[in-house]
This record gives C-alpha cells, structure tokens and sequence, in this order.
C-alpha cells in the first residue's frame, strides 16, 4: 500500500486509489462535480484540481490520477485556489440565474460550491448560451441550460441501469445532453439521475415547485413497493408525504431506489380509507362507526371460524397482532401468500435470497427460474449486471424480457430444467460460485424443489457460499413467512375451512369469491380491490403512517418510522386489532406499540435484530424435485401499477400509460 503526504499529513492509501481518494482518507475536501464512487472516473469538469510532487508544476485533476508511492499532494496553495476559482468561474459562463426559481435550490452542488470554491465576481460580459430543454418522460423535468456537461447521467444509464438512453450532441460550446431521439427515459431506475445531477439540469416532474428542502421533515423509511427493503428518506410537510429520496446502504440499495418507490407517494393522498364503511342490506357501503364496525363482527359470532389474509405490504407488527388475535380466538388459519401460491416454507432457508443482494455480484453462472427481474426487483437486476461485467453468465427460464446484460432464454416451459442443455450444465459444472434464482412465477409453476436440487447438483451449497436464491416481490412476504403466517395449502385451505369471518390485512389481490359466506372485513389504507369487495372496511395507516419492522428477501431485518399521521378516522393497524380483540371478548397480552413489538420480538427474536441478516440454517436436502410440464406466466404485468398506493398515484397511472403503452399525454386544447 503506498504512501503519500496529504498537506504535510503522511497517510497509506489502497492499492488503485487515485489522489483524490487519498485526499479523502487524510480528511481534505475536495470539491468536484462529475466525479462519483459507483461510476467510471470522466475527468471532465477539472474541479478538483490540486498539485503533486513530482509532476509538472501545473494543477492536475486529482480524480483521474492514480495515487503512487512518495507523492506530495498540496490542496491548500496559492495556485490551487486560483486554478479552482478559475475552472469555477468557466462554469458559470453560461449557467443563467435560475437560483430562486430553481428546484434544486438549498441542496445545489453548484451554489455550494461556488460559494466555497467561486471568486465572487465574474469577468464575462458575453450572451450567455441556451439550450432547448428536454423531453425525458413524466418524471424527469429537464431545463438544459444550467447542464454544466459532468455526464453523470450518462454515466449512470450506460453503466448502473445498462440502458444506453442519455448521450451527448455535437462539440464544444454546441454540446447538449438528450435521450436517444428525445424520448422519454424508460427504465426503472431512471429518476435516479435526478439524485446525481449536481446542478438543476435535471430535476424531478411532479415534485416541481412543491416545497424547500428547509421545509421538509425528514424521516427515515423503508420502501414496500417491492421486497428489495431498499432503505429511503421520507420527505413531508404537515400531514403529507412530499417525496421520497435514497438512502445510501451498501448491502441493500448501495444509493438507488426504483421509479415506483420514488413517485408512487402521490397516491397516499388519493382514493383513502378515512372512514368506517359497512355495507346494508341493499347492497352498498355507507360511512359508519367503529362501533358500530366491531358490533357487526362481533355479531357473527365467529369464536375460532375467523381468518386472516395479510397482504403485499403489511409490516411484521401488523401481522403478528392479527396472529395473536385468532390465537387467542382458537384458529390458526393465517396466511400471507394473497394470490394462492402455496410452495413449502417449512424451512425458511428454503425460501430465503441466501447469496444476499451484494454476495450475488461474485456469481459466475445464474440461472432465473421464473423471474421478470426488472419489474420484480430491480435493484437486484444492477448486482446481476455487475455479476455479468465481471463475466458471468446467465440463463433465464421464463417468458422474454428485456435485459440490461447479456442472457440466454432457455424457453417458457418449466419442466426445461428437467433436462437442461448441455452448454448450460457444462457452465454450471465450470463455475466456482453458481447461482440459481427462483422468482414467484417460478414457485407458482412448482419449480421450488427442482431448482434446489439443480442448485446442490451444480455445488451452489458450498462452505462460504450459498448460491440458492428465492427473489419475492412482496415487501411483508419474508417477515410473514418468518411469523408463521402461512397454511401448507395456502389459501385454497383456509377457503376451504369457510370461516365465518375473514381479516383482509391490506390484501387486494386475493380471489374474494372463494369467501362468499363469509363476513369481510378490510384493514386497508386503499379503496382497492380488498375494499371493493368488503362488507366491513377499517381504515388504517399507510407504511409512511406508523413505524413497522420489514424483512426484505434476503432475511434483512429493517425498522421503519412514522413519517407523518394518518388522515381522518383512520388508525394504525396494530389499534384497530387490539379493539377488535376487546369487542369479541379475548386477550391478547398488549396494550401499546412497545409492548406489541417486544412480545413480537420475545416470539421470534431475528425480528429484533435490526440491520442483520436472519439464520434460516441449513437447507432442506428432501424437497419434492418432480417437475411436470407448465408454462410461467410472470405475476407482474404493469410495473407501475401493483399495489393500492401505485394504482392510486397520477404519476404512476401517467407513466403505465406513456412510458408502458405508448399513450402519449394529451393537452387541453387536444
């Protein structure tokens, strides 16, 4: 490891590191703006210049120079400050005076930078460039004057996402940044150019002019649109949610978050549960009481016939009330799995992400059982492009879809890993770290126990690494498995014992026909599909609404707080459970959120370790390997549409229709 003397102070820097890099170690700041970690080193915005000895007597970009053994790097002198004062000043030729006006005031590398690093006056006196903004979709509000051409966002399409969107035009002062033809950025991680963007050329669509960031109150969240766990920043004002932002966590999100994460919180004003609902004899809902809501249950007399479906996005606290409640009513008919897939969770190994969403990234042959990764996960879709730069290969079974890296389809019929090509055992046999995903379509085809054996047949179980991987795409999915919240039959058993009363826990995308004598009772945020279909509607709190413990698909456990309160009669969801415990006469050992999370906690103690990734032990050597013949049909079939708060959100349903299925946004004088 070489050293180096940072303004007088020696420090030992990696192998590889560059100066700007062995700056940092020694506590300098150095000021840049196209320079980023998780992106390839362009050298092109010349900010973070400073001098090194030996070397020409000149100031040199620090973040394209490697740094070697016995430098002298100065980051303080006379003709560092000028050379930065000058390169500042280059960049604000053209930058026009936005700054009042501009959504990226108060958070602004360029203001803060100018400020720190700027002379305080500038000596052009010339017209100032224009460029015409931008067409880059509902999300992403471009004015391409203030581009300063760092090309971050360049960077991050062709090398993060691996979708060659956003280039650059023409030469010198003539430069512009644009998407392929000007059209709309279509991946789903496209807003993250937002985030990089360290001036105001690209800023977010529907969070234009809605607010300061010293507005905002800052809260720290966990996002549920898909069961990555990916760690985010809830932004509010009053009682609403303004944006959501990424917060930096390198085993989970590194710094990015989906489209859908990002834009789907206009939908937590829109289409709410902020009152009690019963339907009368005629057939339709009518506001109601709460007490009037647990006369009515209570007046079914279920005793032990109740049951309770958890849905998509319920936190584990949520879950384990409603699994307290029926315990102490005598039942045990629980289930998270809404859509009707039972696959065999006995073993929590079995159905866990083990490799882990970074351990992924070292696999050198993957095979996709089921998965449409880019809609279900697409987080994981960046650590398997990162796998594939690193010579991977990969293998999809399962429908087509556009991948960002290189794969090979091996059809559309399951029963295919009954006897895989031999170019693909042959791949499997040559690799060192194989992995095998299942996703959803995967277990609802049966696939669960062939893709194990296949997974140990191929040596993915091995000391140091376990490369057999289930991909959920449901946030509450590990958490619920983990909480025992499933029949062995899923819900064909629990329709089958036809209970006198169902808990519907958020769950939309459950087949209600199969309770038709039942009494239905929604706990939702939402008038979705569950509330449609109720005869009893409990408002609750939505995952920005109350603090919750998650647990993403690889067994992370995360903790969530409450962003901002619930709108009109609605309460958290762990209240509205302990009233109606009291209504039918039971006891369920808490009184308050605390208590609820300890015993919860006392029950399964992996849920109060937070940040860990939970033991699930070894795994299962005697599944079930027959495979018969069925076609995968992937669950997801609009990104943008797939929970109550998606299906809700403008931007959402704006973005299904343009960036989807090609509706292009009509104006009022059309």
């Amino acid at each position: 490891m070489p050293k180096v003397t940072v303004d007088g102070a020696e420090v030992e820097v990696p192998d590889g590191a560059t100066v700007l890099q062995a700056c940092e170690l020694a506590g300098k700041e150095i000021p840049r703006f196209c320079y980023h970690e998780r992106l390839s080193i362009a050298g092109n915005c010349r900010m973070c210049l400073v001098e090194v000895k030996p070397g020409p007597p000149k100031p040199q970009a620090c973040c394209a120079l490697p740094a070697t053994e016995g430098q002298e790097i100065r980051t303080d002198t006379l003709m560092v400050k000028t050379a930065r004062e000058g390169v500042m000043e280059f960049l604000l030729i053209n930058h026009p005076l936005d700054c009042p006006i501009c959504d990226q005031g108060g958070e602004c590398d360029l203001q803060d930078q100018s400020l720190m690093y700027g002379r305080g006056a500038s000596r052009y006196h010339e017209n100032k460039r224009a460029v015409t903004s931008k067409n880059m979709g509902p999300l992403i509000k471009t004015i391409m004057t203030r581009c300063i051409h760092c090309t971050r966002c360049v960077r991050f399409s062709e090398e993060i996402a691996g979708v060659d969107e956003i280039g650059a035009l023409y030469r010198g002062e003539d430069m512009q940044i644009t998407t392929y033809l000007e059209q709309a950025a279509k991946h789903e991680l496209s807003a993250n150019v937002i985030d990089l963007c360290p001036v105001g050329a690209l800023t977010s669509g529907p969070y234009a002019y809605e607010a300061r960031p010293w507005e905002l109150k800052k809260t720290l969240g966990i996002d549920v649109s898909d069961a990555c766990g990916a760690n985010i920043r809830i932004d509010s004002r009053g009682r609403e949610v303004m944006r959501v932002l990424p917060r930096i966590n390198d085993d989970v999100n590194e710094e990015w978050i989906s489209d859908k994460a990002r834009y789907q919180v206009d939908g937590l004003t829109r289409r709410r549960l902020d009152k009690v609902f019963l339907r009368g004899a005629d057939g339709k809902l009518e506001a109601s009481s709460w007490d009037a809501a647990f006369a009515r249950i209570a007046g079914a007399a279920p005793g032990a016939s109740i049951a309770a479906i958890a849905g998509d996005m319920v936190d584990c606290e949520t879950m384990f009330a409603a699994k307290a409640l029926l315990r102490a009513c005598g039942s045990d008919l629980i289930e998270s799995r809404q859509t009707g897939m039972s696959y065999d969770c006995s073993n929590l190994a079995a159905v866990n992400f083990n490799s882990g969403f970074a351990g992924i990234e070292e696999a050198d042959a993957i095979l996709i059982v089921g998965s449409h990764m880019r809609w279900e996960a697409p987080l994981v879709n960046v650590r398997i492009r990162k796998a594939v730069k690193r010579g991977a290969k990969v293998f999809v079974v399962g429908p087509h879809w556009d991948t960002t890296y290189n794969a090979e389809f091996l059809g559309t019929d399951v029963a295919v890993l009954n006897d895989l090509p031999g170019h693909v055992t042959e791949a499997f046999d040559k690799a060192t770290r194989p992995a095998v995903i299942v996703g959803g379509a995967g277990l609802a085809a049966g696939a669960h126990g062939a893709a194990l054996k296949l997974a140990q047949g191929f040596g993915a179980v091995a000391d140091g690494w376990n490369g057999f991987n289930v991909l959920h795409f449901s946030a509450a999915r590990m958490g619920a498995l983990m909480l025992g919240f499933a029949q062995k039959g899923g819900i064909a058993d629990i329709a089958a014992a036809i209970p006198k009363v169902v808990l519907a826990l958020g769950a939309d995308e459950v087949d209600f026909s199969a309770f038709e004598g039942s009494l239905k009772v929604y706990i939702g945020h939402h008038g979705d599909k569950g509330a449609h279909a109720a005869d009893v509607i409990l408002p609750a709190a939505a995952f920005t609404e109350k603090a919750g413990t998650y647990v993403n698909t690889e067994g992370r456990v995360q903790m969530s707080d409450k962003a901002v309160f619930a709108p009109g009669d609605a309460r958290e969801d762990w209240t509205i459970l302990r009233a109606l415990a009291d209504a039918l006469g039971v006891t369920v050992g808490f009184d308050g959120f605390a208590e609820l999370r300890a015993a919860m906690i006392a029950e399964v103690p992996a849920l109060g370790r937070e940040g860990e990734i939970a033991d699930y032990g070894a795994l299962p050597t005697d599944m079930d390997a027959t495979l018969e013949s069925r076609e995968i049909v992937y669950p997801i079939k609009d990104f943008y549409l797939t929970n109550p708060i998606a299906r809700a959100s403008l931007v959402m349903q704006r973005c299904s229709d343009e960036l989807l299925h090609g509706d292009a946004l009509r104006e009022a004088a059309e």
